[in-house]
């Protein structure tokens, strides 16, 4: 790979770019604030905010925010609208919880989401609070939250260490990474602990049993340093954003990163020299080797060490990476710059006295293809600072050799050459044989300077065929032939002449250069196939993933491609609905897989196996797919075949292909939730519409019978009493049918959203008039009291859709108390809220129903002898929510009874001025 000039844009840089412009621009923005521990203000924080931004005119909703009883939070909290909570049914309980729905129907422009690793209640549409809200930035809401360093999933463990307890509510690393903002909300271990013994944080009670366990001095300090450490990366990730967006190559000392560059000598000593550095700097360690394509390519031996140390390198948790180039001071000097890497760390080998004195060939030729050997001789070191020097070149000490290491060392050539590169060598003699006798038929035509031609014409095509060893035999046999046969004496190796010393050194000289050159392109050619066939792979296999729609689907894909890729067979284990790892398809008991271990590999996100730390003698090698939310299963890739699990390429390629596989079943499974929640919006829609269907067809005789029945009333006042009372009771339960009626019409109407608000400024006092005006006849022999509603300020609302919201409540208040029992109404200013309340003095509302009475069709348990279908609290509720307000059941005054109280947000209503007296006429009136 050649490297880019110096103008010219990285490759990664703008594929990174081209990614990041490929997401969707309406995208919501996510902040988080960040904290040590709870009380230490990050809820306060995220509410004065939020306060703030509201002043600016913004559309502000706060989704959940637990105040834990504080009062400064709960001042804080009054003056923001809240978006009431959803019930959700669990073991015979109604539970509160974010209603996601109610947020994606509102769209305001902010919403404020608290505590992000809360765990849902089960038959909740995501398990995790950090779920709902990417679903509200994928809707384009932008979402404020806070969380605590603990529930961080990669912390869990270290603090569960420090502080004793294991927190069980994680969010994944992902997620905080992934977000726009992270504020950290700081304060000291003792300030902490002096608002916990105030009551700050939590009630007496648990403040007390805290300050003993979790909330100890050296926990907090432990937990402050986490946090500060975990949001300095975050805005080191901001940072490198930065520079890649402005494409700066600077190298900014904002933090220490280590660069170990290793070569097969002493990499093992490097990459351990390198990671006790990173570690006494507490910093990032990359690990990279230099693939050139000028050099003498390393023996067998030499790249399995290579490999093995690389792998190593990666478990100890570095970045491997394998560059190219013909130019390896720039290749350097581009990784640092695109990494912000501030040290370099380099080896020094010191061989022996008799290997110093050895001479390499190709060495020898490496020194001079390279750049300027001629104006300097400068070390590999000595370039690279130059070249980059804004970072810091480290080099260590050599290893030391013992005497049985330093004895192989010096007896190394005369280690045994590999036999399976003989045949290639004896190719080299044939071809030398043949451009010798070619040219033995041509030698009285041609004159001996094409006959060199010839033989440089067999040089190229050895190194063409068999590589750089065998030519730069074939370089030096050529001369030997051409000496023996062409040059005078014939058949002899004595040279009348001395200037063909100088045609065999040029001959020898062109013929080794040439060789070495060819033989160099045909590897760059060999390497570029196999990387091209690599990435076609992964395309295909992405391509072929796309397009499955079944877990099926991506088993066979996985299993053909993998084994077209690695020669080898695998298995696939995915989670079901309980969330359990289990084959993807039935497994043979003679595979030799383990479920435990890829068990393991799913709880811990790590490689198990066959090449790892972990049981490394099982046949398989399980690799955690990990999608960008979730681990999605396990994929168990067999030992055998061509996969080598000590190579790190090999072992990023399988990260690849699992990578893929990951994204394609949480592919599936988001598709598996938008067919739900779209099978569940359509039912709605049906039972909606076959409602409003219907009540249209019943309004029409209804009516008839409410008009029919009075009109009989009215002209025939002389009707028996028994006809008379038949009537009567046909007009009041037609009545009650009508208003049935409309409580579908409206429930219908409010969830398709055909019904808009007519908004316009009210006062409550009126619409309680025109309620208790309208159930009149209703109300009977109750006494209704209302409280004094008259300073009381103005409402902006839909004044027939909150009367309706009065005539239910009063409706319910007469169907499940007796007659002569009271009914009072009053309101009150509540924050910046207006609450109306309705309260009886019947039997109450049983616990066991108190949570799911605003359910649709749901009925109390006592009930008088009327009639209804459990539609006149959801209406209520639908229509309290589309105005932004709230609804619910409080506990009333001496226990005794029910009390609704709905809510209605303030707002700032027109100036009403007086008008002015008409003036006094002092003239008589004319008759």
């Amino acid at each position: 790979m050649a490297s880019a000039p110096p103008g010219r844009p990285d490759p990664d840089t703008l594929l990174r770019t081209l990614d990041a412009a490929a997401q969707p621009a309406a995208r919501g923005r996510l902040r988080i604030y960040f904290g040590a521990s709870a009380g230490v203000g990050k809820t306060y924080a995220m509410l004065e905010a939020a306060r703030h931004r509201m002043e600016q005119g913004a559309d502000v909703v706060a989704g959940v925010v637990e105040t834990h009883g504080r009062k400064e939070t709960m001042a804080l909290l009054a003056g923001i609208p809240a978006l009431p909570p959803a019930g959700i049914r669990y073991r015979e309980r109604v539970l509160k919880e974010f209603d996601l729905d109610g947020a994606l129907a509102r769209r305001p422009a902010l919403v404020l989401v608290d505590e992000l690793a809360h765990s849902n209640v089960p038959g909740s549409r995501h398990d995790k609070r950090w779920q709902d809200v990417h679903e509200l930035l994928a809707a384009g809401i932008d979402v404020w939250t806070t969380l605590n360093v603990q529930h961080l999933d990669s912390l869990n463990e270290a603090v569960g260490g420090i502080t004793g307890v294991r927190i069980r509510e994680t969010v994944p690393d992902a997620v905080f990474d992934d977000a726009d903002e992270v504020i950290l909300v700081d304060t000291s271990a003792d300030e902490l602990l002096r608002r916990l013994r105030q009551g700050k944080v939590y009630l007496p009670d648990q403040a007390r049993h805290a300050a003993g366990h979790f909330f100890r001095k050296g926990n907090l300090i432990a937990l402050r340093e986490l946090a500060l450490r975990r949001t300095a990366e975050h805005v080191d990730d901001d940072v490198q954003a930065y520079r890649l967006d402005r494409a700066i190559t600077d190298i900014w000392r904002t933090r220490e990163a280590v660069l170990a560059c290793v070569a097969a000598d002493d990499a093992a000593h490097v990459v351990r020299n390198a990671h006790r550095l990173a570690q006494q700097l507490d910093c990032e360690l990359h690990v990279v080797t230099i693939e050139s394509l000028r050099v003498q390519p390393q023996p067998a031996a030499r790249h399995d060490t290579l490999r093995r140390v690389l792998a190593h390198a990666e478990s100890l948790g570095a970045r491997t990476e394998v560059l190219g180039g013909t130019d390896l001071v720039e290749a350097v000097v581009r990784y640092a710059r695109r990494h912000n890497i501030t040290k370099v760390v380099l080896g020094r080998t010191a061989p022996g006295g008799l290997r110093r004195l050895r001479l390499s060939l190709s060495g020898l030729l490496s020194r001079l293809l390279a750049p300027g050997w001629i104006w300097h001789r400068h070390s590999f070191a000595d370039l690279l600072a130059a070249t980059c020097p804004e970072i810091d070149v480290i080099r260590i000490a050599a290893p030391p050799l013992p005497p049985p290491a330093r004895a192989a060392a010096v007896a190394d050539p005369r280690e045994p050459r590999d036999a399976s590169r003989l045949p290639a060598y004896l190719w080299a003699l044939v071809y030398c044989g043949a451009a010798a006798a070619l040219s033995s038929l041509a030698f009285p035509v041609l004159h001996q300077t094409n006959i060199v031609m010839l033989f440089l014409l067999a040089v190229i095509g050895v190194a063409l065929r068999h590589g750089r060893g065998p030519a730069a035999l074939a370089s030096l046999v050529s001369v030997a032939l051409f000496d023996f046969l062409f040059v005078q004496p014939l058949w002899s190796f004595a040279i009348s002449d001395i200037q063909y010393a100088l045609t065999f050194l040029v001959l020898l000289s062109a013929g080794l250069v040439v060789g070495q050159l060819t033989a160099g392109l045909r590897l760059q050619a060999e390497t570029s196939v196999r990387r091209e066939a690599e990435a076609h792979g992964l395309y295909e296999f992405a391509r072929e993933l796309s397009s499955a729609l079944q877990p099926e689907q991506i088993v066979e894909a996985t299993s053909s491609y993998l084994r077209a890729a690695f020669d080898t067979r695998c298995a696939l284990y995915v989670l079901d609905t309980a969330d359990r790892l289990l084959p993807a398809a039935p497994a043979d008991a003679s595979t030799g897989l383990e479920p435990a271990l890829a068990q393991w590999a799913y709880d811990h996100g790590q490689p198990a196996g066959a090449g790892t730390a972990t049981l490394s003698t099982s046949a398989f090698y399980y690799l955690p797919l990990q999608a960008s939310m979730r681990t999605r299963g396990v994929l168990a890739i067999a030992c055998g075949g061509r996969p080598d699990l000590n190579d790190a390429e090999s072992r990023r390629q399988m990260a690849a292909y699992g990578t893929l596989v990951a994204i394609a079943l949480e592919r599936l499974h988001y598709v598996e939730v938008a067919q739900h929640a779209l099978l569940n919006v359509e039912s709605e829609k049906l039972r909606n519409s076959l409602l409003a269907a219907v009540s249209h067809d019943l309004r029409t005789p209804l009516t008839s019978l409410v008009g029919t029945s009075e009109t009989l009333l009215r002209q025939h006042p002389d009707l028996p009493r028994s006809a008379r009372d038949a009537l009567q009771g046909l007009a009041v339960q037609a009545r009650r049918m009508h208003a049935m009626v409309d409580n579908i019409l409206d429930m219908a109407r409010l969830q398709s959203g055909d019904a808009p608000l007519h908004r316009e400024w009210q006062s409550i006092e009126e619409l309680v008039g025109s309620a208790l005006a309208y159930m009149r006849d209703a109300l009977g022999q109750r006494q209704v009291t209302v409280g004094r509603l008259s300073g009381l300020p103005l409402v902006e609302c839909d004044g027939v859709l909150v009367e309706r919201v009065l005539c239910n409540l009063l409706e319910n208040a007469i169907k499940y108390t007796p007659e002569r029992s009271a009914i009072h109404i009053d309101a009150e200013i509540r924050g910046g809220v207006l609450a109306t309340l309705v309260t009886d003095d019947g039997p109450g509302v049983p616990p066991d129903a108190a949570d799911r009475i605003f359910d649709k069709f749901a009925r109390g348990e006592r009930e008088s002898s009327t009639s209804g279908v459990g539609l006149g609290l959801a209406v209520c509720q639908a229509i309290v929510r589309a105005h932004g307000g709230d609804i619910r059941l409080e506990a009333p005054p001496g226990g005794r009874g029910a009390r609704f109280a709905f809510t209605l947000p303030l707002g700032t209503p027109p100036e009403i001025h007086p008008e002015p007296d008409a003036p006094c006429s002092t003239t008589a009136p004319t008759s």
